[in-house]
């Protein structure tokens, strides 16, 4: 047995911003992808998925069933008979592998599940986030529900605040560009909730408080718009004032040894980093606007192309 495939995710803009009702963009990355499956002879690591998948089924049971209903005789079934999530998607590299899970189970086992094929009012995209917000915190504390919501439609989607969602188009790509946005391996897993307690814990103060609404907001929904637009040009100058906000204000989410190559790229304008995700390791995001020279500038490091202008 094996069902559909969900694929995983980049967070473009938004990261931290949109629990504080920043814009964002999410847009689903086909290069990852994950389904549910069921083998004679499961792997080890087989057999670990299937062992979080039991917990995660025990967790399902406590959700309020006003939210979503799921067939459980069918799933704990499934799940006593050695399901598993078999996925490419690293985990904790902020491409979301625990959002292709949650949609997948979702897609499997909800009864009156709201499907892609409707007309996705508002209110619907809204309940879908609520449900996989429900579900996804059982990894990471505390969930959006965007990641499962972009794997589940596998739509790009505009995140105006946090109850204005859409899905939405992105300008096509231009195979020949040489602008692109490209993901750089950090080496490290990154976990979540450390960082997001850190964030949490500067939300106290006073003075990052207003750095977050005055700059750090302001860039990443000026970035966001100019990505609709396809103003490039203007799309480079937000990305770069934002990549310093980020380094001037968010150093502990930022790899101690990508700090210099950091730096590096806002003083020669050859490339642009920012958070992938929550940070803290996983996937560093990079933007350019010539891949060529960027590519020259980061030799040695693991670069993937994910976009080009």
């Amino acid at each position: 047995m094996k069902g559909p495939l969900f694929y995983s995710k980049i967070l473009l803009f938004g990261e931290y911003g949109i629990i504080k009702d920043s814009k964002g963009l999410s847009i689903p990355y086909n290069f990852y992808n994950g389904a549910l499956k069921l083998d004679e002879n499961p792997s080890e690591d087989a057999k670990q998925s299937n062992e979080s998948l039991k917990r995660f089924v025990a967790y399902l049971k406590r959700l309020d069933t006003n939210l979503v209903v799921f067939d459980f005789e069918k799933l704990q079934s499934d799940v006593d008979s050695g399901m598993y999530f078999d996925s490419s998607i690293p985990q904790g590299y902020g491409v979301g592998s625990s959002g292709a899970l949650v949609a997948a189970i979702y897609d499997k086992y909800a009864s009156d599940k709201i499907t892609v094929l409707e007309n996705l009012t508002r209110e619907k995209l809204l309940k879908l986030k609520s449900i996989f917000s429900a579900m996804e915190s059982f990894f990471h504390g505390k969930s959006s529900g965007l990641d499962p919501l972009n794997s589940y439609l596998s739509l790009p989607i505009l995140i105006n605040s946090q109850d204005n969602i859409e899905a939405t188009g992105i300008p096509s790509q231009k195979s020949e560009g040489k602008g692109a946005v490209f993901l750089l391996d950090s080496g490290i897993v990154g976990e979540t909730a450390p960082m997001v307690s850190i964030f949490m814990e500067n939300m106290k103060n006073e003075g990052f408080r207003s750095m977050l609404k005055e700059q750090f907001i302001k860039h990443t929904d000026a970035c966001v718009d100019d990505f609709l637009k396809g103003d490039i040009k203007s799309l480079f100058k937000n990305t770069k004032q934002l990549s310093k906000v980020v380094f001037n204000n968010f150093k502990p989410m930022i790899p101690k040894q990508f700090h210099a190559l950091w730096k590096k790229g806002i003083e020669t304008n050859d490339y642009y980093l920012k958070l992938c995700g929550s940070g803290g390791g996983g996937y560093i995001l990079g933007f350019t606007e010539n891949i060529d020279r960027a590519k020259e500038a980061l030799k040695g490091q693991k670069l993937e192309v994910v976009y080009n202008f």
